[in-house]
């Protein structure tokens, strides 16, 4: 099935030289320019600055990449375990030096505490990525 824009004669497509027909205009209609600020960046992925790895930015001495990224996610995890080794080791003092009516409570009450402060090391550590990140729009618009 094709499209006849002559009404159905055979042979006759209803345009000049037997060619297709040109692809209907998207809207808003040919040669329209975006304003500036639309569409992709110019350069398109490749024109992103490629990423250092973590030691190369670790090392760099002249502070053009930052290793703030990739270490906030090795302190989250070193951070996540001694505080809950901190609070196993509490536990098993409190029921063995305390007696176990203080082990139920620092079970209780330290592992509440414990999720306070690990949700106080993820709100720390989120809000110096989100300045490096900051940091690193603003480096790559001037």
């Amino acid at each position: 099935m094709s499209y006849d824009p002559a009404g159905g004669q055979p042979g006759n497509q209803g345009w000049q030289g037997g060619q297709q027909p040109p692809y209907p205009p998207p809207p808003g209609g040919y040669g329209q320019q975006q304003p500036a600020g639309w569409g992709p960046p110019p350069g398109g992925p490749s024109g992103a600055p490629a990423q250092k790895s973590f030691f190369s930015a670790l090392f760099d001495f002249t502070f053009d990449s930052f290793a703030t990224p990739g270490l906030i996610r090795i302190l989250y995890i070193i951070g996540t375990v001694l505080i809950v080794l901190g609070w196993l080791g509490y536990v098993v003092i409190g029921f063995s030096a305390l007696g176990a009516a203080a082990g139920i409570g620092i079970l209780i009450f330290g592992a509440i505490f414990a999720l306070f402060a690990i949700a106080l090391l993820r709100v720390s550590l989120e809000f110096y990525y989100a300045v490096v990140r900051m940091s690193e729009d603003i480096h790559h618009r001037r």
